[in-house]
């Protein structure tokens, strides 16, 4: 049973911003920390910092040989099973890190030349060079050391939808980057029931089905090409010559070179010849890759595709109006959620700013790898890292406070780049004006939407064509 059935939140993965997990069973997917630095929030850069703070102990521990402190490190990392990701059948009872494994892992960081010769400086390292390390077991220790951070985001998606939470709940053991230690504490939880135990909910933009960083990938399209000029330059054995004279070698030859050794071991041993070669594999790396699509979602959980026109019904059938201002609100974010998925992600509802003086409807962050929303930072160079989206039900026309109210809501670092969706009694051009407005007085970029832009959109997802981006475009060369 999914957490969205379970808990009846009415609502599909596509308009969730977590994984919809079993609350039983593990689903086979994984937490990448690779894409956790794709993320521009504070919540991501925080759990960042946790990953790389905590590696770098484990690392520095081995490199001075203090090994009992790295093996304690390690030991105190469980099965997080309370997440339900993995490789397990049946109920989630994952191997984790706990024990037996613990030793293992720290006797292949200690063995491995990776750890004395400095190649490894981040946790996702150990997947290209380390025996024993996989993406599944990354995820494990990633999850275990972001935990607390897994925790506040569980406990704000739980207060949005209604999520009864557990009060007490021990929370497991948390990474403290500045005791240098772990700690656990007494926390609020979802509890489905006893025997599910404590629920731990995860972004669905950082979980992949397979590891961002591949050993396989490194040895075949990193490694190899440069043993392949290595052999050129020194005339070596393996050089052939075509009819034409131009001299090759094959990849297929080298594989059998090094046919009795496993390639993590040839990948330490040639990276140590020359670091540029890891340092262009994490060049390529650091370009994002995109996160699942809702079609792979919908496969990987097993739930149903995007009903996109249901979506939009739900906001058509509020009833304009101040009564309903929540109902739409929360209409709008079930359909904007999927509409601009993968580029817009884990939305925050209500945040406070200005000390709480002030309160942004939406804001959600720009994860973008294509399309407007990285155009918007990318070519036009505005500040966009959050969107900001505030809602207004008003079955009357909007004035110049609601865009002053929506301008107020940008600064250089959260964005001055927002969404204002509407019902429509307005005059369209009359609205254009005051976003060109704003725009002119270098107040910020306000692009607004009523209810026929927003079928206009719908439209455009449910063609294939996602020919979304394009409207917007045409949309904000309003404002210039």
């Amino acid at each position: 049973m999914r957490v969205s059935r379970h808990y009846q939140l009415g609502l599909t993965q596509s308009e969730l911003e977590f994984l919809d997990v079993d609350i039983r069973n593990d689903v086979k997917a994984f937490v990448d920390p690779q894409a956790l630095a794709y993320i521009d929030s504070d919540w991501a850069r925080e759990c960042v910092s946790l990953i790389q703070d905590f590696f770098d102990q484990v690392v520095y521990a081995i490199q001075d040989g203090k090994h009992f402190r790295a093996q304690k490190l390690l030991s105190v990392l469980s099965e997080p099973n309370e997440a339900h990701l993995g490789l397990s059948k049946g109920k989630s009872a994952g191997s984790g890190v706990g024990s037996e494994l613990a030793t293992d892992i720290w006797t292949a960081l200690r063995d491995s030349r990776a750890s004395q010769s400095g190649l490894l400086s981040e946790l996702q390292d150990t997947i290209l060079f380390v025996d024993n390390i996989g993406h599944d077991r990354v995820s494990d220790i990633t999850i275990n050391i972001i935990r607390e951070q897994l925790i506040k985001f569980t406990q704000d998606v739980c207060s949005y939808y209604a999520i009864p939470l557990q009060r007490n709940v021990v929370s497991g053991q948390m990474w403290d980057r500045h005791t240098k230690g772990w700690r656990q504490a007494y926390v609020s939880l979802p509890v489905p029931s006893k025997s599910t135990g404590k629920l731990l909910l995860v972004p669905k933009s950082i979980v992949r089905r397979t590891g961002i960083f591949d050993p396989g990938e490194y040895y075949t399209h990193h490694v190899l090409p440069y043993l392949q000029g290595l052999e050129l330059d020194e005339h070596g054995p393996l050089v052939r010559r075509r009819r034409s004279g131009l001299r090759y070698v094959t990849k297929k030859s080298l594989r059998e070179r090094y046919e009795d050794r496993p390639s993590k071991h040839v990948n330490v041993e040639i990276t140590e010849r020359d670091i540029r070669i890891l340092d262009q594999y994490r060049g390529v790396k650091s370009n994002p890759v995109a996160p699942l699509s809702h079609d792979e979602l919908a496969e990987l959980t097993r739930t149903p595709p995007v009903d996109w026109q249901n979506l939009l019904d739900q906001v058509l059938a509020v009833e304009p109006g101040k009564a309903s201002a929540d109902k739409y609100h929360r209409a709008v974010q079930a359909l904007l959620t999927p509409l601009f998925y993968p580029a817009l992600d884990m939305p925050k509802r209500e945040v406070p700013i200005h000390e709480g003086r002030k309160r942004i409807d939406i804001t959600y962050v720009n994860q973008a790898t294509k399309g407007f929303f990285w155009w918007l930072i990318h070519n036009h160079g505005t500040p966009a890292s959050d969107i900001v989206v505030e809602c207004k039900n008003y079955g009357k026309e909007i004035k110049n406070p609601e865009f002053d109210q929506l301008a107020g809501r940008f600064s250089p670092r959260r964005g001055k780049f927002g969404l204002l969706c509407y019902r429509g009694f307005s005059d369209k051009l009359d609205i254009i004006r005051r976003c060109r407005d704003a725009a002119l007085d270098d107040r910020g970029y306000i692009i607004a939407l009523d209810d026929n832009d927003l079928q206009t959109l719908v439209d455009s997802r449910k063609s294939g064509l996602d020919t979304q981006f394009e409207y917007l475009h045409e949309r904000f060369r309003e404002l210039i």
